[in-house]
């Protein structure tokens, strides 16, 4: 069993950055993929990016592509988004989540493949 903890969500101004991390533990001596999605008031959640178990590959929704960036930590269990260039509609819930089945060393994360979760990390964004 692993246990997913996000952190750094809180308020930032449009236009502004980012940078949520989460901490895996548990199973950490394997390393798995991981990814974040987010919900929004009113609205399902959706997929934001993800990052294969050793690095290699990342995929991004449309909608964040060019301002967020999905990246492993130097330890296993971390990962990172980087948000940049933040808009209102980017406010939402993140939450960290994890696939813990192993995968050949060039898979793509896909977004059906998660189904472990954290608890989640408020961002907004307004001025």
């Amino acid at each position: 069993q692993v246990q997913l903890e996000e952190s750094g969500g809180g308020l930032v101004e449009p236009g502004g950055s980012m940078r949520l991390s989460c901490a895996a533990s548990g199973r950490t001596f394997v390393s798995y993929n991981m990814g974040w999605f987010r919900q929004a008031p009113g609205k399902e959640r959706e997929f934001v990016a993800a990052v294969s178990w050793n690095g290699r590959r990342t995929v991004y929704a449309d909608s964040v592509k060019g301002r967020f960036t999905c990246s492993r930590g130097d330890t296993r269990s971390t990962v990172y988004l980087h948000m940049n260039s933040l808009k209102p509609e980017d406010t939402a819930v993140y939450y960290c989540a994890l696939d813990s089945r192993f995968y050949p060393a060039d898979y793509v994360p896909r977004p059906t493949d998660f189904s472990s979760w954290g608890q989640g990390t408020q961002v907004t964004v307004s001025s």
